[in-house]
């Protein structure tokens, strides 16, 4: 139970990402979010712009799905 308010109190770092973290990082990058996300972590980001990280998350996703589906 503590374990994951410990992770969210653990500063971001960039060069030690889950492969979804890499995502949702790379579309923070595209989104111009890049530095607000490193010097505050993902918390610092407001409703909309982790509403619009979290779509295009999505969005990724199921274009890759679609993609490996054609390639069968």
């Amino acid at each position: 139970m503590g374990n994951s308010k410990a992770r969210k109190d653990k500063p971001f770092d960039p060069h030690n990402l889950t492969p979804q973290e890499q995502l949702k990082f790379e579309i923070a990058q595209e989104l111009g979010l890049e530095a607000k996300v490193l010097e505050g972590g993902w918390r610092s980001l407001t409703a909309k712009e982790s509403g619009k990280i979290g779509g295009l998350i999505t969005k990724r996703k199921r274009e890759l799905k679609q993609e490996a589906l054609q390639e069968e």
